[in-house]
Order: structure tokens, then sequence, then C-alpha cells
């Protein structure tokens, strides 16, 4: 908390950590954050689509010029979008420690910077180099895969499939077996009555992909009574299949959305200084209780006079607390409402949000059941409460001194 007036970071450093945050870290509700998203994504899916309609000759026909000054749109915005995040990459935490130089050299390494630097690369060396222009389009369709830096559900699907490689391999490993078995099979069972589809292993292996997958072409079908038993058999063995890797993805995803989700919302309660000082477990239990909610800017958080329904921790954003006595800013880091619970009486200040805010809610039945079973937390957030309103105190007694003392001084005789 601090006074009306926020200091605020000013100059090019500024500038660099506020794109730092729309560009890499305002996933929290950071309205500049979702507009630039928005507009990447919808870019992305447009070049995707134009990339898709060009390859028709009487539309490229057409509409060919209007493509190629949206293909110099696109590559201006990606250029400039890959020169930011090279520049902000020096705030990123895992290069922080670096030099500048060391910190932006090894973020381009990364696989993002990789995949936007091959999205921008082709066009600038086909003014040095010919590049068949098919080839050309064929690169612009690396831009689809642009997406995963937007979408938190591709990037949690590589982790997935990383933490599950072995259970993945494992499945693979038996569906080969499976494949080659029922291949293997069918060649002696069907091989000298229809050679030209099982008169080898590798000719029934078609047959025996087509069935495990349960796609079924029909080109190749066991006549005899033996084979069509097999293949009955192999039908039923590929639903079980597909069903092995299907249940361990699955399970993988929803434990990384549940690992995800606890992170995160640690990491926003770790924001807050009030409960830096908590045991693992306590932490754990509050994480439980509290409430995710993004407050538009301009909306009345809490009124004077109302009943308290909880207290709030502010996570990102800036609110005003309109008190008795005066105003008072909030930011990131301030909680507020506490002192309503703490002695069961009507809020004493209205808190509006200044700007769109991201907060955590601790309701009033789940604060009296969280600081029952934690008596050290109830007194870091008492001891917390009455160091603030003390401040309060002693600020108000202050200002009245110095209008006492300006009241008392004459006024100064003109001329």
């Amino acid at each position: 908390m601090q006074p009306e007036g926020p200091h605020n970071a000013s100059g090019a450093h500024g500038l660099r950590r506020r794109l730092y945050v729309v560009l890499e870290a305002g996933k929290t509700g950071d309205l500049p954050s979702i507009i630039f998203d928005v507009f990447m994504v919808g870019l992305i899916l447009a070049n995707v689509a134009a990339f898709a309609l060009q390859t028709v000759p009487e539309i490229d026909a057409r509409y060919g010029a209007a493509f190629f000054q949206f293909e110099i749109f696109s590559i201006t915005v990606f250029t400039v979008e890959y020169l930011a995040r090279l520049w902000v990459a020096v705030d990123h935490p895992t290069v922080r420690h670096l030099s500048p130089f060391k910190a932006r050299a090894r973020w381009a390494l990364t696989w993002p910077m990789l995949i936007d630097l091959a999205v921008i690369a082709p066009f600038y060396l086909s003014f040095f180099f010919f590049i068949d222009l098919r080839v050309l389009r064929l690169f612009r369709l690396l831009r689809f895969f642009k997406l995963a830096r937007f979408s938190p559900a591709l990037a949690t699907f590589g982790r997935v499939l990383a933490s599950e490689s072995r259970a993945i391999m494992g499945a693979l490993i038996i569906m080969a077996g499976l494949l080659m078995t029922s291949a293997t099979a069918m060649y002696w069972i069907e091989g000298e009555v229809q050679p030209a589809h099982f008169g080898s292993v590798p000719d029934a292996m078609w047959w025996a992909i087509a069935t495990l997958t349960t796609v079924g072409y029909g080109d190749a079908v066991p006549i005899t009574l033996l084979g069509k038993l097999v293949g009955g058999i192999v039908m039923l063995l590929g639903l079980c299949m597909f069903a092995v890797p299907i249940a361990i993805v699955s399970s993988g995803f929803a434990q990384e959305i549940h690992r995800r989700d606890f992170v995160v919302n640690w990491d926003m309660v770790a924001r807050v200084p009030l409960f830096q000082g908590l045991e693992p477990f306590a932490v754990g239990d509050l994480l439980k209780l509290l409430q995710s909610q993004i407050i538009p800017a301009g909306t009345l958080i809490t009124q004077r006079g109302e009943e308290a329904d909880g207290m709030y921790f502010i996570v990102v954003g800036e609110a005003r607390a309109y008190l008795p006595g005066g105003v008072v800013d909030l930011e990131e880091g301030d909680f507020f409402g506490q002192m309503a619970l703490i002695d069961a009486r009507k809020r004493s200040a209205s808190v509006e949000a200044l700007t769109r805010c991201h907060v955590l809610k601790l309701s009033r039945a789940d604060f009296h059941r969280f600081v029952s079973r934690h008596e050290k937390a109830f007194e870091n957030i008492s001891a917390a409460a009455r160091a603030r309103q003390h401040a309060f105190d002693d600020s108000d007694e202050m200002a009245e001194e110095i209008a006492a003392e300006k009241e008392s001084v004459p006024p100064k005789a003109e001329g």
C-alpha cells in the first residue's frame, strides 16, 4: 500500500517491463495482454486460411494482390513481435542472471523463438536466394505452430506427452506387436488363397493397419472361415489397442491441469506478502478456499456500511480505498476488508477498482474456518491489520496538527 499517486517506472526500462508483461507474462487478466493475444491468434488463423485459399488457382488469380499485401502486413507484425520478444528477454526469470547479450542469445535458441524465426526468415531470404513460390507458401504453414505460444492447452498437451513418454512408448510397442502378429497370421491363413493381398507379411500389414484402426477400406478382406475368425478378433483388439494410449493421455492431461492450476494459484498467493511467512500446509489449505475474481475498472469492490462478506487480496491491478480520514491507493500485494471480519462489524471504507483487477477473495465463512485451524495466520493478519490501522491514525493526527499550525499562523500583511 502506498499514498495516492503511485510511483511508476519510467523510461526504456519501464517500457520494456510493461512490454514483457504483455508479451510473456500477461496471463492474469491484463487487458492489453488479452487484446494482444486475441489479435495475434486471429492473425495466425487468417494466415493459415490465406495459405489454403492461395492454393486455389481461381482465387489466387483474382485476389493475388490482396494476398500479397496481407503477406507484407503479416511479416511486418511477426518481425516486430520477434524483435520485441528478443528485447524483453532480459526480464525473463530463466535468463535474468545473464548479461543482456547472452540472455537474448540463449532466449533466441528456445523452441518458440526458433519457430518465430522460421516464420519470417524465408521471406527475407527470398530477396537474396531464389526460392520456389510453392516452398515459400509451405513455410507459411509454420505460422500455425505459433498458436502453441498463445494456447496453454497445446503447451499442456506437450508436457503430458513428455511426462507420459514411457507409458506411451509401451503402448506403441504393444500396437506394433499386434500389427506384426495380425499381419503374420493373415499371411499364413490367406496368403495362398489371396496372394495379391496377403502374399507377404508387408502386404498383409496394410489389411492389419486398416483393421486395427477400425477404418476397414474393404479392398482386402479375408474369405476363408479361419481368416474371418482371426479378422473379427483383430477388430476387437483394435478397439482395446487405442483405448490404452487414450487412457494414458487423458489421465496425464487431468494430472497436468491440476498441477498447473495448483502452481498458478500458489504463484498468485506468493505475490501477497502477508502469506509469505505461512507454513506450506497452511498455504495448501488456503489455496482450496481462495476464489479468483476479475474486477473491471471503475467497479466498487466493497461498499462502506455493508456487511462484510470476505477479505480481498490484489494480485494484479490498482484500487483505491475511500476511508473516513482520507484516500489510500492499493496495488499488487495489498489486501483489504479484514478489519470488518476480525471485529465483526460493518465495513468502514469503500474500495473502487482503478484498473482491471485480478483479486483473490476469502469469504467470511472460509476466513473463520481458516484462522481457526491456523493460529499463526490469524496472528499475521491481525498484526498487519492493526499496524495499518495505527499508520492511518498517526497520519490523521499529523494532518490535524499541521492544519492547526496553519490556522495559528497570522496572515502576512499586504504590501
